[in-house]
C-alpha cells in the first residue's frame, strides 16, 4: 500500500483543500489520508471532508477516525493561549 499523507487546513479557499484531498485518493494511490486542522479553520477542515466524501469520492472513502484535543502556546503578545484541534483521518473502502 501507498504511504499515508497529511493534509493542514487552514485560511485558502475550501476547494484547494477539497482538489489536494481528491489527488491523494486518485493520483496518488494512498490509502489513508489525515486532515488536520485547529481554531477557527477547524469548520472548514470538516466541510473538506464532507464535499470530499459526498460529491467527488462518493462510496469511495470513509471516515475512518476522529480526534480533538488542544495545544498550549505562547502567541505573538507572549500570552499563553489554548486552541482546539482536530484530525479526521479518511480510508479507501
Amino acid at each position: 500500500m501507498a504511504e499515508n499523507y497529511s493534509i493542514y487546513v487552514g485560511g485558502k479557499p475550501l476547494m484547494n483543500y477539497v482538489t489536494a484531498l481528491v489527488m491523494q485518493f486518485t493520483a496518488k494511490d494512498s490509502g489513508k489520508v489525515s486532515i488536520k486542522s485547529r481554531g477557527k479553520f477547524i469548520s472548514r477542515a470538516v466541510d473538506v471532508v464532507e464535499v470530499t466524501r459526498n460529491k467527488f469520492l462518493k462510496d469511495k472513502i470513509a471516515v475512518e477516525s476522529i480526534s480533538i484535543g488542544s495545544e498550549d502556546f505562547t502567541n505573538e503578545a507572549g500570552k499563553p493561549v489554548r486552541v482546539s484541534t482536530i484530525e479526521i483521518v479518511l480510508a479507501k473502502k
